[in-house]
């Protein structure tokens, strides 16, 4: 049996920033390879052993994936709800080529990959309160319908070929590691920087808008934990719903004040708040639970807890 060998592309990113780190401390420093298109000078030491990397570039891929003997690829590059609207095809080549450049050679090389999908894949059409697994998918951003296509195609390489890829729909991530990277729900990230900072925060979404959240804590184990899980037990290969936390941001706001009294919430909301109107405000995780035991940690209260004392640990806020 070969010994594991983690590619994580996208390792500088929200969600790979910490999954590297989780890797790494699971399966060994040297088992684990971080890739992005970041110089190498300008990468944290815990994400080495690093490489840049083009993964639009299949042949630039693939040798590096022979060459440092992969079995396993986490991918996660990929351009972000608002940004995406901003460059809709430059979104849709980035979050469409790279994924069937890997997958394309997972069916060659026999690698077991994990993608991430989104609750973005949901639109307007479908229903607002726990969404079903098996929803209707019709989404209104070019991010949305990146990632419907990229579960099906995930389906499709399973079903044709028998690639073992697994993805998550996460919800909006909440991170204390990482800055913002440009989606729709990035306010229940900026909010805690600017609590800290200056006592305030203007919403880009309305005070009443309910959207589906998850503690990046609970993502990253949710996603080691279905990676573990045994591939009979697994029912769903487009991307399974998993659901831990629904606030608005004026409940957030709530939670925040109960921290810092002198915080003050505004609100003015922009484009995005179009984007956030299309999601549900929470998901039907019963696939997951059932198939390999999801069960979220963190409440509402718990997680604003954790992200005020790690931001001013961390950024030294007072």
């Amino acid at each position: 049996m070969k010994a594991e060998k983690i590619l994580v592309i996208g390792a500088c990113g929200q969600i790979g920033t910490e999954l590297t780190i989780a890797l790494k401390a699971k399966h060994g420093n040297d088992s684990v390879l971080a890739a992005d298109v970041k110089l190498l000078n300008d990468v944290p030491f815990n994400l080495r052993p690093y490489v840049k990397l083009n993964v639009m570039d299949k042949l630039e891929l693939r040798t590096l994936i022979l060459k440092e003997k992969v079995t396993t690829v986490y991918h996660l590059a990929a351009m972000l709800s608002a940004n995406g609207e901003k460059q809709p095809l430059v979104a849709w080549d980035l979050n469409m080529q790279g994924l069937l450049n890997v997958l394309d050679i997972a069916k060659s090389d026999q690698l077991k990959v994990f993608w991430p999908s989104s609750i973005a894949v949901f639109g307007p059409t479908g229903p607002k309160a726990f969404s079903p697994q098996h929803a209707i998918t019709e989404p209104s951003t070019v991010y949305g319908i990146s990632k419907v296509a990229g579960e099906l195609w995930c389906k499709y390489y399973f079903d044709q070929y028998g690639v073992d890829v697994r993805s998550i729909r996460y919800p909006g991530l909440i991170s204390y590691s990482a800055p913002p990277g440009g989606g729709t729900t990035d306010y229940a990230v900026d909010i805690f920087h600017q609590a800290l900072k200056h006592r305030q925060y203007t919403s880009f979404i309305k005070a009443h808008t309910a959207l589906p959240m998850m503690y990046m804590a609970d993502a990253i184990r949710a996603t080691l934990e279905l990676m573990d899980a045994p591939a009979e037990k697994l029912t769903v290969r487009t991307g399974y719903n998993v659901h831990a936390l629904s606030f608005t941001p004026e409940q957030l706001a709530v939670e925040v004040e109960k921290q810092l009294p002198a915080f003050k919430m505004y609100y003015k909301p922009d484009s995005r708040q179009l984007i956030a109107e299309s999601w549900p405000a929470s998901v039907d995780d019963r696939h997951a639970r059932h198939d390999w035991g999801w069960e979220p940690q963190y409440d509402l209260s718990a997680m604003v807890n954790d992200m005020l004392k790690n931001l001013k640990q961390q950024l030294q806020y007072t």
